[in-house]
């Protein structure tokens, strides 16, 4: 399977790759400093209760945006996968109907994943 599959103008399969090992290695350390920034204000619980949501907030941003380049890297696997095979086989190239409802499903549920989390970023916004 090659890795240098592009999925748009300059990023490829493996710099997709890349990106989610890099976003996890650095996700610690990010929090880390965060938390040493937000820790000197908080100097009572009601200021612990305000700003343990922003934390949780920012944690969780960062989790749907991993899970959001996993489920990327799942469908560029599937269509090299079924590239290789119609190459390998000298067939058509072209998906099942299960397969396409599928990465239907998959797409849908990144667009509504996303759309929960502008709304979820608005409301905190407005609250501030």
């Amino acid at each position: 399977m090659e890795t240098d599959f592009e999925l748009f103008d300059g990023k490829s399969f493996k710099d997709l790759c890349k990106d989610i090992v890099t976003n996890q290695s650095n996700r610690k350390e990010q929090i880390e400093i965060f938390i040493a920034d937000l820790r000197p204000l908080i100097k009572t619980i009601n200021d612990a209760m305000q700003v343990v949501p922003l934390i949780k907030q920012y944690i969780d941003a960062g989790i749907s945006n991993d899970e959001h380049l996993v489920k990327l890297a799942q469908i560029c696997q599937r269509i090299m996968a079924i590239q290789a095979n119609v190459e390998a086989n000298g067939g058509t190239y072209g998906l099942s109907e299960e397969e396409k409802k599928e990465l239907m499903a998959t797409i849908n549920e990144i667009n509504a994943s996303d759309s929960v989390i502008v709304k979820t970023i608005s409301q905190s916004q407005k609250k501030e």
